[in-house]
């Protein structure tokens, strides 16, 4: 009997040396979904823990970055879905732009990481911009988080789910097909809420909070696991459904250490009949 190959999914995104967050997380989850996952990495990312765990960032050379993608392309033939992550410079931001534009990938899913929270009016400043400009146009979904929303979507604040809703649909109607805006737990709802639209289709997306502390990678979590679905066939409601789920599993089996915060793990994700 012959067994057809998995799905193919890329993700451009940052190593994350804990393994909590980032590409591996990216590709744990695609895994989990019996999906091939393939990576080109953008940057380096380590926890100081000398430092209150802050981030230590290092960039890939934009040439690397290229070669990666290149080479992800050409040895697989295809790629069925793509997940964007942690870019962080503007040329890193240029490079991943041209090859999208490139390789015209049927699925773009962009985890839009934002740094600046306004204060920053230089390098953080520039780095936002460039990936609303550059990235964001190129998106067939995207899955910001609550301070994202706001600002993709130019309001001050997000204080309930209808004002969610309103930020989803201007984001929308900026140029992305497909909108998945997440609250969590941040809403004061006792769920972990989302907002899902696309164009048509305006759904709450809800399910039990898992605790009240924030757990490093479930927002790579969620992006990834929508972008396997999609590989997969699903359409982007089913796959961000799914997401949901997968997210709830790998909350509820995270992991423990010695850091401030846990880290979450997919690989007990049973799919619901």
């Amino acid at each position: 009997m012959t067994v057809s190959p998995p799905p193919i999914a890329l993700a451009i995104a940052g190593s994350e040396a804990s393994g909590g967050a980032g590409a591996q997380t990216d590709l744990k989850t695609f895994h989990t979904l019996g999906v091939f996952g393939a990576t080109a990495l953008t940057c380096i990312v380590s926890f100081d823990p000398h430092h209150s765990w802050a981030h230590r960032f290092t960039p890939v050379a934009p040439v690397v970055i290229h070669d990666q993608i290149e080479a992800a392309v050409a040895v697989h033939g295809r790629i069925d879905a793509v997940k964007v992550g942690m870019l962080g410079t503007p040329d890193t931001i240029a490079t991943v732009a041209q090859a999208l534009r490139t390789y015209r990938f049927p699925h773009v899913v962009v985890d839009p990481v934002l740094i600046c929270k306004g204060q920053e009016p230089g390098a953080a400043l520039e780095v936002d911009n460039a990936l609303r400009e550059k990235i964001l146009p190129l998106a067939t979904v995207t899955t910001p988080n609550l301070f994202e929303t706001q600002v993709l979507a130019g309001v001050e604040e997000i204080r309930d789910v209808a004002a969610l809703k309103d930020a989803a649909r201007r984001i929308h109607d900026a140029g992305v097909p497909v909108v998945l805006a997440k609250a969590g737990t941040l809403l004061g709802t006792g769920t972990a809420l989302d907002v899902f639209y696309d164009g048509q289709t305006l759904e709450v997306l809800e399910v039990p909070a898992v605790g009240r502390e924030r757990v490093s990678g479930a927002g790579c979590t969620l992006a990834a696991a929508l972008t396997a679905e999609l590989a997969k066939g699903a359409t982007p409601l089913e796959a961000a459904r799914t997401a949901k789920q997968v997210v709830v599993s790998s909350i509820e089996n995270r992991m423990h250490g010695n850091a401030p915060f846990d880290c979450v793990y997919q690989g007990r994700y049973v799919p619901t009949a």
